[in-house]
């Protein structure tokens, strides 16, 4: 059974960076793509970004995109997620995700998902 870990999340300023990390472990996958969705209170899971399995395919919510950068070290099992210039609706809980084959948008196409961190941006 894969689990996803994640660390990293928290309080900053609108502006800020914050980096959240994503650890797998347990489970054999071939060539997962990995993803991260957030859900904010009263709101769906949304998609934010994904990586596909050698980290030479990235896409990403046009909300993040040139904020945001996912990355990948197959090495160690991680995906990242650098989030700079936050705003105050990126406010969200974030969750890591990981699906065996391409990688994909949709929330329900991912087998397994993190415990999520909470990210909070004041403004």
């Amino acid at each position: 059974q894969v689990q996803l870990v994640q660390s990293g999340g928290g309080l900053v300023q609108a502006g800020g960076s914050l980096r959240l990390s994503c650890a797998a472990s347990g489970g054999t996958l071939s060539r997962p793509a990995m993803g991260w969705f957030r859900q904010a209170p009263g709101k769906e899971r949304e998609f934010v970004a994904t990586i596909s399995s050698t980290g030479s395919n990235t896409y990403y919510a046009d909300s993040v995109k040139g904020r945001f950068t996912i990355s990948r070290d197959n090495a160690k099992s991680t995906v990242s997620l650098q989030m700079n210039s936050l705003k105050p609706e990126d406010t969200a809980v974030y969750y890591c995700a990981l699906r065996s084959g391409s990688y994909s948008v949709t929330a329900s196409r991912y087998d397994y998902w993190g415990q999520g961190t909470q990210v909070t941006v004041s403004s």
